[in-house]
């Protein structure tokens, strides 16, 4: 790169080439079947509801199918524009200056860094080895007179792993037992066979954050919030500064893929089944790399390039330049473990599966090619 050259940007790159991109980067779902909400969309749209606000509590039907989906029906249901924002009003209400929160590395840095904003740290535990997920002694161990608040996703982003029901519900009852809050992230809870919430076992302290931007495919039309009890769920929406409500076409939208999912989900999380066996059979056949978490649970697991000899940066590029695939370098997702791994997403048509088939031997070997050209031959 020449002196002062901005830097790549991979993700306007991709914008600008989105239909000739396979988005394997961002988790999100192309799987889920579009009719049905481009049907919901299109009425709103020619009901022109657009025009007003909404109604800004949040749509009731729509909040009722939340809590019917998590099977929790005494909860309170707070809609957000997207995850995310929820995750920011939970950390900004809960945490103060000095908190602490037990949480993971790898993880969902953007949630460290909501809290860090609040003026707390979180206590990263090292998961990049066996059983790559936190453990109910290692989270009652790190746990200080400063901590207040235990980070569980589950399904775990970026690796994949999943917590069996035991273990969520140790977790749960240590923060019971406690008096800490238990923030339970279930963004890709549709994607395993099985899923335990731990809201069941420490309803009082639980907030579950979820979203329809990864079982539905809605992630560009933002979507998702928090449920929880009172007084807890009132703590937080204090910090709700979305008063006028979320969007009437994402309210729509997601109302029709809740109502669809019990039909159309499972279609769906078989061909990630099919589409993580058949990478796991490409990247077999790649010197240097391997999947530490098999099967995934989540939509998404890492590989691993640690004896590969290429940079997940370097193969980021490669792959998005080259062969038009999209994965997403490590150091996105581990201060501690980014440089050693890179994320494939899978919820893809089988198309982009053979495309990133065909591409990743390949990039592997160019970037090896480049790091370690032939001795030019003596004459």
């Amino acid at each position: 790169m020449a002196p002062g050259a901005p830097a790549f940007d991979a993700f306007r790159y991709a914008h600008e080439h989105y239909h000739e991109i396979a988005w394997m980067s961002q988790n999100t779902n192309h799987l889920f079947p579009a009719h049905v909400v481009e049907d919901a969309v299109a009425r709103a749209m020619a009901e022109k509801r657009y025009q007003g606000y909404p109604y800004a509590p949040g749509d009731p039907t729509l909040k009722d199918l939340v809590r019917a989906d998590l099977g929790l029906p005494d909860v309170t249901v707070g809609i957000t524009s997207g995850g995310t924002e929820a995750l920011y009003m939970l950390t900004r209400a809960l945490l103060a200056p000095g908190d602490e929160v037990v949480a993971s590395d790898p993880s969902y840095l953007i949630i460290h860094r909501f809290v860090e904003l609040s003026g707390a740290r979180t206590v990263n535990l090292d998961i990049y080895d066996p059983p790559y997920r936190l453990t109910a002694d290692r989270v009652q161990a790190a746990i200080t007179p400063k901590t207040r608040m235990i980070l569980l996703i589950d399904p775990l982003n970026p690796l994949g792993s999943g917590y069996p029901p035991e273990e969520v519900r140790a977790i749960a009852e240590i923060a019971h037992d406690h008096h800490l809050v238990l923030l339970n992230d279930v963004t890709y809870r549709d994607f395993p066979e099985r899923h335990t919430l731990a809201h069941p076992y420490a309803p009082e302290e639980t907030v579950t954050v979820w979203s329809v931007s990864k079982n539905c495919g809605l992630a560009g039309l933002r979507l998702g919030g928090l449920v929880a009890r009172d007084p807890l769920f009132s703590r937080i929406w204090k910090y709700n500064t979305n008063d006028l409500g979320v969007s009437v076409l994402s309210q729509a939208a997601a109302r029709a893929a809740l109502q669809a999912k019990p039909q159309a989900f499972p279609a769906v999380r078989e061909q990630t089944r099919r589409n993580q066996e058949r990478i796991r059979e490409v990247v077999a056949t790649v010197e240097g790399t391997h999947l530490p978490v098999y099967p995934s649970q989540a939509n998404m697991f890492v590989i691993d390039l640690t004896r590969a000899g290429v940079t997940p940066e370097d193969l980021q590029k490669e792959l998005l330049l080259r062969h038009g695939v999209f994965l997403r370098a490590g150091n996105y997702l581990s201060p501690r473990h980014g440089a050693k791994f890179i994320r494939a997403s899978f919820s893809n048509p089988p198309s982009d599966i053979e495309r990133f088939a065909q591409a990743f031997p390949r990039a592997v070997e160019t970037l090896r090619r480049a790091a370690h050209p032939p001795q030019a031959i003596a004459r």
